[in-house]
């Protein structure tokens, strides 16, 4: 079996939380179906908001900042899988996760023309991803855009996201660990995603016919 490595991100400050949760069952799931997992929790590293500066842009890589960006790089190049989570702030992402998003603008490769078009360095490595958030409010229309700006970035860095989860009505803390079904779903999502990276890998790997 091809190893593969699953990066589960969670955007939430708040430790113990329904967003951690969740995540943890996601990882589960995919370690179950053969896959390394590593998680991350952005409370935990300092990162700067993207300023704009365009410097990656010759560097490749963000040369402003020397923060816990720079750690997380080399972990997000190594794992063709990946899972964003974070609780709905304001009908979008935390503060915490937006700005990890932005961070990843040195993926990109620009033309020189106006307006430029761009490519990502990530692209046809056969990347796949999950997004989910959690929400207070019942109604799916209260969430926002929270999938939405989870999900488009990685599809324009070259992920196919195999799958938008969101879930309703929590709020208090670690109420998620007592839907039984829910973190069911979760670690379902997170095998069949190790699941789908392996298969992928496996026919990556297959010798050319002669």
């Amino acid at each position: 079996m091809n190893e593969v490595k699953i990066l589960g991100v969670g955007g939430s400050p708040r430790k113990g939380g329904n967003t951690d949760i969740l995540l943890d069952s996601f990882l589960k799931g995919a370690e179950s179906a053969g896959a390394e997992t590593k998680k991350v929790l952005l409370r935990e590293y300092s990162i700067e908001p993207c300023i704009g500066c365009e410097a990656c842009r010759k560097a490749g890589t963000c040369i402003k900042f020397h923060d816990g960006m720079g750690l997380l790089y080399p972990e997000i190049e190594a794992a063709k899988g990946l899972i964003l989570g974070s609780p709905t702030y304001n009908y979008n992402v935390t503060a915490q996760m937006k700005a990890f998003i932005d961070r990843l603008y040195p993926y990109y490769n620009f033309t020189n023309d106006l307006p430029r078009r761009y490519s990502s360095r990530l692209a046809g490595q056969g990347r796949k991803a999950i997004v989910f958030s959690v929400c207070e409010q019942l109604e799916i229309e209260e969430m926002g855009f929270t999938l939405g700006a989870l999900g488009m970035p990685l599809e324009a860095l070259g992920y196919e996201v195999v799958e938008k989860f969101p879930v309703t009505g929590y709020f208090h803390r670690g109420a998620v660990s007592r839907d039984e079904e829910l973190v069911r779903k979760a670690f379902e999502a997170g095998k069949k995603l190790a699941e789908a990276l392996l298969r992928t890998g496996r026919v990556g790997n297959l010798p050319e016919k002669s």
